[in-house]
């Protein structure tokens, strides 16, 4: 499976910021990373370990199951209702940007559901907050320059 991974390192350079927030933006999406993985492999347990107890979720309404989820639990039974359709495919983080307390991530999602032959792919946007190294909120967006000006970013294209 090829997997594309790019950091966009002038997002998490460019506030400069001390060596210890550089530290926590790199922990941060190490963690990510995982958390996808984990996603990819079907482990939800893992999923949502970076997650803190009393996380809010947000998923678009357009999404199959979207909506509000809050506690780690309720997120742990979305993601696993959200792949369960799933034949085969994954979550793929292709970038980072860092901004303020924020981690925008933009995901190719790659799958083939149950009973079909067809792939679908799909490009979108998960905004992260991070407060004391703990995901408190994560809000999804299928348009990635929404997702942007949602976390305050300036656009990317």
């Amino acid at each position: 499976m090829l997997i594309l991974t790019t950091l966009c390192m002038t997002a998490c350079t460019r506030n400069e910021g001390s060596q210890e927030q550089l530290a926590q933006r790199e922990r941060s999406i190490t963690s990510l990373r995982g958390a996808y993985a984990a996603f990819n492999r079907g482990d939800m347990d893992a999923a949502v370990q970076a997650l803190d107890p009393q996380i809010e979720w947000r998923e678009p309404a357009a999404f199959p199951g979207g909506g509000t989820y809050r506690g780690r639990e309720a997120v742990k039974q979305y993601l696993a209702q959200s792949r369960a359709g799933w034949a085969e495919g994954s979550s793929e983080p292709v970038q980072f940007i860092a901004a303020g307390e924020r981690m925008v991530v933009f995901v190719q999602a790659r799958f083939r559901n149950k009973g079909s032959s067809e792939w679908h792919e799909v490009n979108l946007a998960d905004v992260y907050t991070i407060r004391e190294g703990k995901i408190v909120e994560m809000h999804a967006f299928a348009d990635r320059q929404e997702a942007l000006r949602w976390a305050g970013v300036e656009d990317q294209r």
